[in-house]
C-alpha cells in the first residue's frame, strides 16, 4: 500500500513592520538629525528661541582711499544687501570694490565665486585675517586690502561707516542717509525693526519649539501692522527722506514673500496685502541705483537651494511673480 506523500510546508515569509512604526522610526530619526542641523546653523535658547550670535570684527580707523576697501557679499543675504544699497546710493562703485559669495552646504559657509587672496571659501579669509579663528564666518565683510585684515562684519555699522567715513571720494556726499536731527528716531526705528523684522523672519523660521514660533510670528505682524500705520501719512519711517533705517527695513521686505512668507512660515500676510508697505517696496525699489543691487532669483537661490534642515528636497519654487515697477503712488507724502 503507497504510504500518502506529506505536504510540502509553505515558505515562511516575513512579515513587513507595521506602518505605524515605520513612521514613528522616520519621524524619530529626520527630527534628531534635524534639530542637530539647525543647533549648527541656528543656536537656540532653553526655549527653542533662535539667538543671533553677535558680530566679532569692529571699531578698525578707516581711511577713505578710494581702492582700499572691498566688500564681501552674498546676493541673497539681506544684512550684505544693506551694505550694497548705502554702497551705491552713495555713489562708492568706482572707490569700493565687491567680491561676491554664495552658501554652500558641501563646504559648510560661504565660497568665493572666484578665489580671494588665495581662499576659496570665506572662512579661509577670516582666519587669514586672524590665524586660528574659530567663530562665525558671516557676510557682509568690509576688507582692507592694503593691511589683508577685516575691518568690520556687522552690517549695521558698515552702513554707517559707508554713509560718512567716504564722503571724500563719494559721487554723492550731499546725500546723508543718517542724518543728526534724525538719529534718535532711527536709532528707535533700527531697534524695533530689528528685533521684530529683520531678525523676526529668522526668529520664526529658525525656531525649534511651538511657542518660540508662535511668539516671534506675532512680534513680526504685531510690528508690520504699526509700520502700515506709519506710512498712511508719511512717504520714509522717519518723514519725507530715506534714511538707513529706511534700507533697513526693505532687504526684509524685498525678501517677504520671495521666501519668509512660506519656507520660513511667516504666512498670516504677504506684503501684498499691504496697501502701504508694498507701496512702500516699490517705491524704494525704483529709487535710482537701488534696483540694481536687488536679485530676486539669488534671493530664492541662496535660501530654497541651501537651507537644507528647511527644505530637504532643495526645489527652488518658479513664483511668487512680483513686478515691483508698478506705480506706487507715494511721492506725493
Amino acid at each position: 500500500m503507497t504510504q500518502p506523500q506529506a505536504k510540502p510546508q509553505a515558505k515562511s515569509q516575513a512579515k513587513p513592520l507595521p506602518a505605524q512604526f515605520v513612521i514613528r522610526l522616520g519621524r524619530w530619526v529626520w527630527l534628531t538629525l534635524w534639530h542637530v542641523m539647525m543647533s549648527q546653523m541656528a543656536p537656540r535658547s532653553q526655549s527653542g528661541e533662535y539667538l543671533r550670535p553677535e558680530s566679532q570684527f569692529r571699531g578698525a580707523e578707516i581711511l577713505p582711499e578710494a581702492g582700499r576697501y572691498r566688500l564681501l557679499v552674498g546676493l541673497g543675504c539681506p544684512w550684505a544687501h544693506r551694505t550694497l544699497i548705502v554702497r551705491a546710493v552713495k555713489g562708492l562703485e568706482s572707490a569700493i570694490s565687491v567680491a561676491v559669495v554664495r552658501p554652500s552646504p558641501e563646504a559648510g559657509g560661504w565660497v568665493f565665486e572666484q578665489p580671494e587672496l588665495g581662499c576659496q571659501t570665506v572662512r579661509q579669509l577670516y582666519e587669514l585675517a586672524q590665524p586660528g579663528y574659530t567663530g562665525r564666518c558671516t557676510v557682509p565683510i568690509l576688507w582692507d586690502s592694503v593691511e589683508n585684515k577685516i575691518v568690520n562684519n556687522e552690517s549695521s555699522e558698515i552702513i554707517v561707516i559707508l554713509n560718512a567715513a567716504f564722503n571724500t571720494i563719494a559721487e554723492h556726499p550731499e546725500i546723508d542717509l543718517y542724518p543728526e536731527l534724525l538719529r534718535p528716531e532711527i536709532d528707535s526705528w533700527n531697534q524695533k525693526v530689528y528685533d521684530a523684522v529683520n531678525n523676526g523672519v529668522y526668529r520664526c523660521g529658525f525656531a525649534q519649539t511651538q511657542s518660540a514660533y508662535e511668539q516671534a510670528c506675532k512680534a513680526l505682524f504685531a510690528t508690520l501692522d504699526e509700520i502700515e500705520v506709519t506710512l498712511q501719512a508719511q512717504r520714509f519711517l522717519c518723514g519725507s527722506q530715506l534714511t538707513l533705517a529706511d534700507v533697513r527695513l526693505f532687504t526684509t521686505l524685498f525678501r517677504f514673500d520671495l521666501v519668509y512668507y512660506s519656507l520660513f512660515k511667516c504666512n498670516l500676510r504677504r506684503i501684498q496685502d499691504y496697501p502701504q508697505l508694498s507701496g512702500y517696496l516699490r517705491d524704494i525699489y525704483q529709487i535710482s541705483s537701488i534696483a540694481t543691487t536687488c536679485d530676486l532669483e539669488a534671493v530664492k537661490r541662496d535660501y530654497y537651494g541651501n537651507l537644507f534642515p528647511l527644505n530637504p528636497g532643495g526645489l527652488i519654487p518658479l513664483g511668487p511673480a512680483l513686478d515691483l515697477w508698478q506705480p506706487h503712488s507715494r511721492t506725493a507724502l
